[in-house]
């Protein structure tokens, strides 16, 4: 079994958790998103990002702002809407839980 792959797997699935926390604290350009998710190891690109933020959009759990750059196109700026921090708000409780059952079965390896 490759060790990276699932490793990978991993960061996939709390990856959705992750934006819609940094998206929370305030708003941000993907390039934004990407250089916090970096600081915390997890190493996303673009073309994993866009994908996963449309999806949020579609679903009503962010939304998004055209702001004119200086330096190029207009930028596109994400912020989490009400029901969005609705879901946030379960998505903490399921990792909170999800953790501590986690810590407790492997508490002893």
């Amino acid at each position: 079994m490759n060790t990276e792959n699932t490793k990978a797997q991993m960061r996939k699935g709390i990856l959705e958790f992750c934006i819609l926390s940094l998206l929370n604290q305030r708003e941000m350009y993907v390039s934004d998103l990407i250089e916090e998710l970096k600081k915390g190891k997890l190493d996303v690109v673009e073309g994993t990002l866009y994908p996963l933020l449309t999806r949020l959009k579609n679903a009503e759990f962010l939304s998004y702002r055209w702001e004119e750059s200086t330096g190029g196109p207009p930028r596109k700026y994400y912020e989490v809407t009400e029901n969005g921090k609705k879901f946030l708000d379960e998505l903490q409780i399921t990792w909170n839980e999800l953790t501590t059952s986690v810590n407790q079965i492997t508490k002893n390896y």
